[in-house]
């Protein structure tokens, strides 16, 4: 990832103070599809919000600052790479990777490290703000010091780097449908995608 969020580790942890309630919606969609038993790794597990949240008992990061606060909220966190995860083969039952895809150079590159390291009926679960979506735009457009760096992927984007890595049996499920700072009570995943601008695509990987 970027060294933007070696720069400014504390502004982007509290971005999910702020917005609470979208962050809570956005872990509800991940419920839905994370494995209730089963080792997880977080790929780009940044200050452990969403690992500690969804006990994903493993997470890597290339940024020193945010693992220490991720340490902080009980995740065993290592530093590392996602184009080069330093874990043996088929070493994990699932894999989850939010929003990193679009602060890192090689996305496709992570997705087949994902893979690696993951059982042969494993589970990855990937977190996206859809590029076409209404939040999408809103990011391409505000001077964000975190989203001005970001490469915004779309759903059919990420589906096609899914299949050329391997993995099918996709499911698809979507929330934030307002703005986050307009958000005022916990949003209800819904199937899907091309309403709701953080869409969480789950793929497996079937041999």
């Amino acid at each position: 990832m970027k060294n933007i969020f070696e720069v400014y580790p504390k502004k982007y942890d509290a971005w999910y103070d702020r917005n609470k309630l979208a962050y809570l919606s956005e872990i509800e969609a991940f419920k839905i599809v994370i494995p209730k038993e089963g080792r997880g790794l977080e790929i780009g597990v940044g200050t452990g919000r969403f690992a500690s949240a969804l006990g994903i008992q493993m997470g890597i990061d290339p940024s020193h600052d945010m693992i220490e606060i991720a340490r902080q909220r009980g995740v065993n966190v290592c530093w590392g790479l996602g184009e080069d995860l330093p874990f043996l083969d088929n070493a994990f039952d699932y894999a989850v990777i939010i929003v990193t895809l679009s602060f890192v150079d090689n996305p496709l590159g992570v997705i087949k490290e994902a893979w690696r390291v993951l059982e042969n009926s494993g589970k990855l679960i990937i977190g996206i703000i859809d590029r076409n979506s209404f939040l999408g735009e809103f990011y391409r457009t505000k001077k964000s010091v975190f989203y001005q760096e970001a490469n915004l992927l779309t759903v059919k984007e990420l589906t096609a780097l899914l299949k050329t890595a391997g993995f099918s049996s996709f499911s698809y499920y979507q929330t934030i449908f307002r703005l986050p700072s307009k958000i005022d009570s916990i949003e209800k995943p819904q199937r899907g995608f091309g309403k709701g601008g953080f869409v969480v695509v789950s793929a497996g990987k079937i041999i």
